[in-house]
Parts: structure tokens; sequence; C-alpha cells
């Protein structure tokens, strides 16, 4: 049965016009959110995960031109002036920023940080109340003797600490979609794993649907149910966590899964992707990852690929899928994971 779609963002441009020119951050995005699930963003740094998603949020910089739409609720978020953001920001849309220590104001007390969001939505709110509210988020998100740490200020916690307390103000006002913009990138992989299990209890409890930033594959899969990978502003390929683990159909993505180890991972086999990404400024003909791409075709250096279904789910942009290309073996941990896929295939019927 298909989920209910919270979100659909359709045909999604944003430029950054600057001294130097126009940087074409985000082109021709297009994707959307089921009610209850988790969709992880992943790429290198730059490829515009973090622009799209504050996109989302209504928080793109002065020199931001935004095109396309953002549909949730029955409105364009696209056409939304700064006032009507208020009653959605924080409230049915909230997000987990990446650094914790530069998210939190350090004169303020940590309670007051994370109760105000209630304080903002809701007007009526008593301080005493707002008190209690904060401290049963401090506990939810597994902040131990939460009301003896309620006063104190954001240089007083660990790092990990700071995280669940910026979790807790994303949650203060039981948002609809919560947006994590690599939430873990500064912790240790015990704190990470930790706050990835409190994710998806909190998920569980309140049927939030989750946007997942990062650009670790590792974390991914064990958080999400779809993965749109990104590339120079653009989804190269999405599709459910298992067909784009073991049934990758870019050279991107082929790419990002040969730079993480994994249990099986011999010593010496990783593989790093050749060059460094496109400047924004100046984009290629063609397909953006054509120079970096081993497999590329001539026709990647000329024109951009569309998106090539696969399956129901999965999608690709790359025109080793066009019927009239030539057959290319991929590399042999590819190969590997495809008969993995088979063997899921087979055990699924």
């Amino acid at each position: 049965m298909t989920k209910e779609t919270i979100l659909n963002v359709e045909n999604l441009y944003v430029d950054f016009h600057t001294y130097a020119g126009n940087v074409q951050a985000i082109r021709d995005v297009n994707f959307e959110l089921h009610k209850g699930e988790t969709l992880a963003i992943v790429g290198e740094s730059g490829s515009g995960k973090s622009v799209a998603t504050r996109t989302l949020m209504g928080l793109s910089a002065k020199n931001a031109d935004v095109r396309g739409d953002i549909l949730f609720k029955g409105r364009n978020l696209n056409t939304l002036e700064e006032k009507d953001w208020v009653p959605i920001r924080g409230n049915e849309i909230a997000m987990i920023f990446q650094d914790p220590m530069t998210s939190l104001d350090p004169t303020m007390k940590i309670w007051r940080q994370i109760a105000e969001p209630a304080l903002i939505h809701d007007e009526d709110l008593e301080y005493d109340e707002a008190f209690e509210i904060a401290v049963h988020l401090m506990e939810k998100v597994g902040i131990l003797d939460a009301r003896e740490h309620a006063n104190d200020y954001p240089h007083q916690w660990s790092g990990g600490m700071r995280q669940r307390a910026v979790i807790a103000i994303a949650l203060a006002a039981n948002p609809e979609i919560l947006i994590a913009d690599e939430p873990t990138t500064a912790l240790d992989v015990t704190i990470q794993a930790q706050i990835l299990h409190l994710m998806k209890d909190i998920q569980k409890q309140t049927e939030s649907s989750i946007i997942f930033i990062t650009h670790d594959l590792g974390v991914v899969a064990g958080m999400a149910d779809r993965v749109a990978v990104m590339y120079a502003g653009k989804i190269v390929e999405c599709g459910t966590v298992d067909e784009v683990f073991y049934h990758p159909q870019h050279p991107y993505t082929w790419g990002l899964l040969g730079s993480m180890p994994t249990t099986n991972t011999e010593s010496g086999s990783l593989q790093a992707i050749p060059g460094t990404p496109p400047d924004l400024l100046n984009l290629p003909k063609g397909d953006a990852f054509a120079a970096r791409n081993v497999y590329a075709l001539d026709i990647d250096h000329e024109e951009l690929p569309p998106m090539f279904k696969v399956s129901d789910t999965h999608y690709a942009a790359s025109w080793l899928l066009d019927e009239r290309a030539p057959a290319v073996t991929p590399p042999d941990f590819i190969q590997q994971r495809w008969e993995q896929w088979k063997e899921l295939k087979r055990r699924q019927k």
C-alpha cells in the first residue's frame, strides 16, 4: 500500500547571484516525502544537499533565486512571504542543524532554548508550563537528570548532550517533517549510534517524516527507507535503500559505495572517486560527472542524461541505461552487490 505523500518537490532550482557570477546550486530537483518514512539525501560536500533542505525551510540567502514548487498540505511553500512561515517553521517543519554549538545560544539557559518553539507557537503558554515541557523533552531525548541540568548553559554540556538538546528543540512543537542536516558529523561513533537510534525511536512514537542529510552511506544503511543521491546540484539516482545499496546504476553511486568500508572490505581495496566536483559557476556541457566518470560515453560530454526508470521505485540519470548504450562491466564490488540483490529478490518471492 502506497504511503501518503506529505511533501512534493517539483522542478526546484536555486541560483545564487554573486559578484563572480551565477552559482547554479540546485538544478531541477524532484522528490517526494511520504508520511512516516526517512528519506536520505547523500552526496559529497558541495553537492547541494543542505541548500535544498534549507530552501524547504524558507531559509535561503537573500541573494538566492528560488524557482519551482514545494508542495506541503495544499500550499506552495515557495510562494510564501516571511510572515507566512511563522506557523510552519519549527511547528510543522523543523530542522536539526549540523553543529549544535553554533545552533545554541551560549547566553541562554538550555531549557529556555528548548521551550522557545512552544512559547512562540502558543502565546498563552506560561513560563512554568514551558519549563515542564522542556524538562519532558530533555527526558524524551535521553538527557539524564534533566530537571537538574535544565538551567545549564550550552558550554557546560558535552557534544552529545548538546546534539540531544538541538533535537529536543526541533521536537518541541511536534513537527510533521523533521529535517536533519548531518546531525552526527561532529560526534564520535558511539554517540553517533545513540543519536541515530534516538531519532528512529522518536519517529516511531510520533509518526513524523524525516529528511536525513549525510555524506556517510554507512549511516544511511540503518536509517533510511529511501535514498536520493545528489551530485552538482542534481539528484542522479533515487530508490529504496536496498535498491541503491545492492542494485546501484549510476557510476557516481558506484564511486560512493566503493569509498565506503564494510565488514567484507579487504585491506587497500577502498577506491576514491578521481578528480573534484565541478565549479557550479561554470558547469561543463552535458553530464557534470562526465569528467570524473571512467565509464563516461561520448554523449555524456554533450548532453545531460534524463532520469531512466529502473523500477517503479528506482531511477537513475545515466546514459548507460539507454537502450542504445554499449554494455559496460561495473567494478567487481558492484557486481557482487548485484548478485546480493538477485538473492534478496529471490528470497522475497
